[in-house]
């Protein structure tokens, strides 16, 4: 779906990504974590052909994306973190840029609106920031693209609307999709993402399947911190205690302990996963 091969980008004088390589595949739901600043939202403007990548390549379905063709642009949608509406009624909205996407399903965003509880009826400019995100969503889900990207789609979401939101995105992916999350919430997507991808200042750290990760990763929680163990983080009743695993039994990933561990301990975690 998605084939990266040594990409370097700078902003001016500020290098992003520096011989960056990998491949995201169909039928799979991506959470692209990293701290501030470090390109999770430039690396999904490349991807959907809103940057151009200064050397290395950028292949998307076959498409150089900065070529911006019909046929990529009505396989590929990308819900930015900031959304803000037109002021135009939501279903009207739908229905003129529908016309765009050949695999558009109005039915299944009347579905997906109600299901959100956003009334088609009302302009953008009439609801609340919530609503709009939860609009801009149903849309995106509705035009059954190949890929799609979401920058931050939690946020300004309540507690209900999370859970809706992880159903419908659950309910949308299949083996001909791929779905790509940035987010820095990963509660509100725990069991929801798989593959992880955790990107650090040109790089990525880690890019890895959440049984690939049980695999090689024990998360426990413990009364007491885990001597010699590679992270050890307060919780609720104790520790959660990161180490490598060595009965070689999977164990379940607790993604925010994961994250934390990567970026304290970037060189082990890196020699871990390479061999």
């Amino acid at each position: 779906m998605v084939t990266i091969d040594n990409l370097h980008f700078s902003y001016s004088r500020h290098t992003v990504f520096s011989g960056v390589t990998m491949k995201l595949e169909a039928g799979k739901i991506y959470g692209l974590l990293g701290q501030n600043g470090v390109g999770k939202t430039t690396l999904l403007k490349i991807i959907s052909g809103l940057l151009r990548v200064k050397s290395g390549s950028c292949r998307v379905m076959e498409h150089n994306p900065f070529s911006r063709e019909p046929g990529f642009l009505g396989e590929l949608f990308f819900i930015p973190e900031d959304f803000v509406g037109p002021d135009m009624e939501v279903n009207k909205f739908a229905r003129l840029r529908g016309e765009f996407y050949p695999n558009y399903d109005e039915n299944k965003f009347s579905r997906l609106m109600t299901e959100f509880e956003v009334n088609g009826n009302e302009k953008f400019t009439r609801l609340s920031f919530g609503q709009q995100k939860k609009a801009i969503i149903a849309f995106a889900l509705s035009t059954n693209t190949k890929l799609i990207l979401m920058d931050e789609p939690s946020n300004g979401l309540d507690i209900p609307s999370k859970a809706q939101l992880r159903r419908v995105i659950s309910q949308a992916s299949s083996d001909e999709t791929c779905i790509i999350i940035s987010t820095h919430q990963v509660r509100d997507l725990e069991n929801l993402i798989d593959p992880i991808i955790i990107l650090d200042k040109n790089g990525v750290l880690l890019n890895a399947t959440i049984e690939e990760i049980s695999k090689k990763l024990c998360f426990e929680l413990r009364a007491l911190p885990g001597e010699g163990a590679i992270y050890n983080e307060p919780a609720l009743g104790g520790y959660i205690v990161v180490d490598k695993n060595t009965s070689g039994e999977e164990c379940k990933v607790n993604i925010e302990g994961l994250f934390n561990t990567v970026l304290l301990n970037k060189k082990l975690i890196k020699d871990i996963f390479n061999n």
